[in-house]
């Protein structure tokens, strides 16, 4: 259960990431997948998916997993993006062990759905890794 502080500041986060001007503030969008994942006992997978003008259509958790790991199927990405007609998507998982430099897995997984993706023209922008404290941005460290 969250702390009553933590749930209003993950409302309001909401709030500002939902908004069509989310994405002007990628600290907002950091704050908001680290608050909404990073405390998981459990691996999530997340998608934010975005219209033409990078504007938030939804954010889905779509794949849910064990301590460690968790499976995501690239095909079922596909099918969530072109439901929802988005031309792009940041990606975002959290490491409930607290770390949040990215696998070899990791790599090659946000490697696999860009290239999924870009099948249908869509776009990855971002995926970030997040913890209690922590986001990494794979975009911000060279790695899209």
């Amino acid at each position: 259960m969250m702390a009553p502080v933590v749930q209003q500041a993950l409302a309001w986060l909401e709030g500002q990431v939902q908004r069509g001007d989310a994405l002007t503030s990628p600290q907002a969008v950091r704050s908001y997948l680290r608050l909404r994942l990073g405390a998981r006992p459990h691996e999530v997978f997340a998608v934010v998916f975005l219209d033409a003008q990078n504007q938030v259509i939804d954010i889905q958790e779509l794949f849910r997993g064990t301590l460690t790991q968790t499976s995501v199927y690239p095909r079922e990405v596909v099918i969530e993006a072109l439901a929802r007609n988005a031309a792009a998507v940041i990606l975002a998982h959290n490491h409930p062990s607290g770390t949040a430099e990215p696998s070899r897995a990791d790599q090659a997984l946000t490697q696999t759905l860009k290239s999924a993706l870009a099948l249908v023209d869509v776009r990855v922008l971002d995926h970030f890794i997040v913890t209690r404290s922590n986001a990494f941005s794979f975009a911000e460290h060279g790695l899209m």
